[in-house]
């Protein structure tokens, strides 16, 4: 069972429990929950369907609605901003040493989703929500994941036509059988180590208690030689960079349709890798080449294989990124319109390395 299911099975228990009138006597915390009150809560949707309320939407609605209700804490694509859940995105992650796990990679129940958005969505706001308008939601996120077309109607009749990638990813817990036993007894406190050391260094996080490395000898360090700087200094007299004049109105309008980018790359000075790699210098660059970016292994292969990001290149992967490179992590849909690509790449293109 996973957190997420735990988590709401310790919230039914733990909310009967309170309305209880021995315990609401016993700790004088407020009172008995009315019938009518519990009711308004006791909403459950079930895997099996159990609980489905009539209803339907589709991911064209249900874009304008996220967008609204949804896009402040999880962006605009469902890619989720700074530490807010990331809803799509993750396909075939789930093996890799920091998996992305989404709606799409990794929840193995669509009415999972459902119910939580259902019951807990937006946050501050709970329970606000109409029943279409959280069908429309999950439509999107779906969506977004590219799981469904955006004019699919999602609804208690068509529910159960969508495949959840992860469905057969979750075993029944059986750690208090397996597990658990072997932790029960007493320490044996036999052949301990005598010193503790540092053998590799956290990845994510900087917990490791930083160690001055020594400085190498300065007889070690290599000088460029005259002979050696007198061949750059000819080369770079003869090789002069192509200045390529730009489309200075296309270039702002690039840069208000790079506002749908900007939750995940990062442009100018001074910018730094985030969910997606820094974008300076990508016009012209070879793909997958951002220094300490871990990118897909679709990407990093394409880039291995020669793949340029020219004009053309990028105008096609902005298309639609998941039909021009299935297993690319990015999560977004694509710009639609022809005259938004040609902006975004002019504008691009204004950000050297």
């Amino acid at each position: 069972m996973s957190k997420f299911l735990k988590s709401i099975a310790v919230f039914a228990v733990v909310s009967t429990s309170v309305a209880t009138p021995v315990l609401a006597e016993k700790f004088g915390l407020g009172r008995v929950a009315l019938p009518e009150e519990i009711a308004a809560w006791d909403q459950e949707v079930r895997p099996d369907g159990t609980g489905l309320p009539v209803g339907s939407g589709d991911a064209i609605d249900g874009e304008e609605i996220f967008a609204d209700k949804c896009a402040s804490c999880h962006g605009d694509f469902a890619e989720g901003i700074d530490n807010w859940p990331k809803l799509a995105g993750g396909a075939d992650t789930l093996d890799h040493e920091d998996p992305l796990k989404t709606v799409g990679s990794y929840w193995p129940y669509l009415s999972t989703t459902f119910d939580y958005v259902k019951r807990s969505m937006p946050f501050g706001a709970a329970g606000t929500l109409t029943d279409d308008e959280v069908y429309a939601i999950t439509a999107y996120i779906l969506y977004s994941n590219d799981m469904i077309e955006d004019d699919f109607v999602l609804s208690n009749e068509t529910f159960f036509d969508v495949d959840m990638p992860n469905a057969a990813g979750f075993i029944v817990d059986d750690r208090a059988t397996t597990e658990y036993p072997q932790w029960s007894g007493e320490p044996c406190m036999e052949n301990c180590k005598t010193d503790v050391k540092i053998t590799m260094r956290a990845l994510v996080l900087d917990v490791t208690p930083n160690q001055t490395a020594a400085e190498p000898a300065a007889e070690a360090k290599v000088e460029e030689t005259a002979e050696v700087a007198a061949v750059v200094e000819e080369v770079a007299a003869v090789v002069e960079p192509e200045v390529v004049a730009l489309d200075e109105a296309l270039v702002a309008k690039g840069k208000k349709t790079f506002k749908k980018c900007k939750a995940c790359h990062k442009i100018g000075e001074g910018a730094k890798n985030g969910t997606g790699p820094l974008l300076n210098g990508v016009v012209g660059a070879t793909a997958g080449a951002v220094e300490k970016f871990k990118y897909s292994k679709a990407m990093a292969s394409a880039g291995a294989d020669g793949l340029v990001w020219t004009p053309e290149e990028l105008h096609a992967f902005l298309t639609k990124p998941k039909a021009y490179m299935k297993k690319t992590k990015m999560s977004f849909n694509g710009l639609k319109k022809e005259s938004d690509r040609n902006a975004v790449i002019e504008y691009l293109k204004s950000f050297g390395e």
